[in-house]
Formats: C-alpha cells, sequence, structure tokens
C-alpha cells in the first residue's frame, strides 16, 4: 500500500483463503479492494501471476510473497518510484550470510546484473533476491512461457532472467539501513517478532499498522480512523490509532518509516 497499490489480490490454498477473508473482509475499510484465489497447488512463485491473469489484465503487477517483511527509513519512495516504471520489471537486492537459501544475483566485472539463479549450490554473490517484484503487463504471459524446472516449479528467476534478456530489468540495492526478514520458518519467525517489538518499544511507533499506512497515504479520513479504533479503544491498538488523529506531526512525516 505504501506503492500506492489499492487493488491486491491474496493467494493462497484453498483451506486457508476462508481465513484471510473473514480478517481482513474486501478491504473496503481501508479505501482498498482485496480480492482472493486459490492456488491448487505450489509450483511456484511465478504461478501467482497465472493465477491472478484475469484480476491484474493489461496492467503492470506487484508480486509479494507472504512471508516477506522489510523496514526501512525511505522504503515507501523505493516503492513508489518502482510503482512509477510502467514498462519492463524492478527487482531488489540484498546482501546476506546465506545467500545460497534464495535466488542470488551474479554480476559483471562492472556491477551490471549478469543473471539471477535460484538456490545455487555455489552462490555467485551475496546478494539475494527478495520476494518482492514489479512488473509490467507481459508477467503472465512470460511466466507462462518456461517449463516448470527440476523441483517441478515456475521458477520465478526463469520470469526476472526474461526481462533481463530484453534489457528491460531494473535493480534496486538495499543497503545496510534496511532490514528484510523472511519469516517462513519457526526461527525466523520469531526473529521476526523480537525485531518489530524492539522498534515498537524504542519508538512508540507501530510496525506494519495498516490503518496508520491507508490514512497517510490518503485511502481514508479521519472519520474513518475514528470508526475502526472505536471497536478497540480499550486496548493498546485502538488507543495507538486514536492518538493519530491528535497529534501534531505532520501527516507525512513518519510516512517513511513504516513497513510495507
Amino acid at each position: 500500500m505504501l506503492a500506492g497499490i489499492r487493488e491486491l489480490l491474496l493467494i493462497s490454498t484453498s483451506v486457508d483463503l476462508p481465513m484471510f477473508r473473514d480478517l481482513l473482509g474486501d478491504g473496503s475499510q481501508w479505501g482498498i479492494r482485496i480480492a482472493y484465489a486459490p492456488q491448487p497447488r505450489p509450483e511456484g512463485i511465478a504461478q501467482a501471476f497465472l493465477i491472478g491473469r484475469e484480476f491484474t489484465g493489461e496492467n503492470p503487477v506487484c508480486l509479494i510473497l507472504g512471508d516477506t517483511l522489510f523496514y526501512g527509513h525511505g522504503f515507501a519512495s523505493i516503492l513508489q518510484r518502482a510503482t512509477a516504471v510502467e514498462t519492463g520489471a524492478t527487482i531488489f537486492g540484498y546482501w546476506v550470510r546465506d545467500s545460497e537459501r534464495y535466488g542470488v544475483v551474479e554480476f559483471d566485472f562492472r556491477g551490471t546484473v549478469r543473471n539471477i539463479e535460484e538456490k545455487p549450490a555455489r552462490p555467485k554473490s551475496s546478494y539475494a533476491v527478495p520476494g518482492l517484484y514489479f512488473c509490467d503487463s507481459q508477467a503472465a504471459e512470460i511466466a507462462a512461457s518456461p517449463s516448470p524446472s527440476a523441483r517441478g516449479e515456475l521458477e520465478i528467476a526463469d520470469v526476472v532472467n526474461a526481462y533481463l534478456a530484453q534489457g528491460a530489468l531494473r535493480m534496486e540495492l538495499l543497503g545496510r539501513g534496511f532490514a528484510w526478514l523472511d519469516t517462513g520458518t519457526h526461527d525466523s519467525l520469531l526473529e521476526a517478532s523480537a525485531f518489530v517489538e524492539t522498534i515498537e518499544k524504542r519508538q512508540g511507533l507501530k510496525v506494519a499498522c495498516v490503518e496508520e499506512v491507508v490514512y497517510r497515504m490518503g485511502f481514508i479520513d479521519a472519520a474513518q480512523v475514528e470508526v475502526l479504533a472505536a471497536p478497540m479503544r480499550k486496548n493498546g491498538y485502538g488507543q495507538y490509532l486514536l492518538q493519530l488523529l491528535s497529534e501534531k506531526v505532520a501527516m507525512a512525516s513518519l510516512t517513511d518509516t513504516l513497513l510495507k
């Protein structure tokens, strides 16, 4: 939402989708639209482009994995810059210790992206590609072209490399001031929880507070924030939302510190 995107398609298993729908609804309470689609079988990240083809139509698309967490000053500006690019694809690079667990960026001697390799045994760099991709309207067509990999999946690396072959791939490197946390394991989820707890306790600001994000982005007004906060007036979350309405800080001043 910090990217300015207001139409979302949530893809999950048919078992889990009803719980997401009960929790999030259609998104109208936040000034957005949320649709839902099942993934019958786990056949790769790039399969999301095919599942969402009817939803996205001829529009550019942003794909983010559900277990991916980002935090960093200026992130909203980076996202909005990626959204503004109408052709090609934008990916991100993040330095990690164990890059063999991810898609890895290979650079040439000039620092230009040469290839993206999925979970290589011998990584050619320490830059992993986080689960966040901005693509133009070709994404579904490109995803439908490659055959499944040896793992039986439609690899997102194949889609990215197709854009690279067209000369239409753009990369943003996220520096040391950014946190990217992959919460796909029990240990990494615990680490992410500790990180968020530390930030919130230190600053008194919520991380990934959806109501705050849409309020500061102008998707909803103060009256709607008050409506959303009303059932939670007696807990800390509701009180935080009400505090937003009385603060003296300019609305835009904290936007870049929020999490997408």
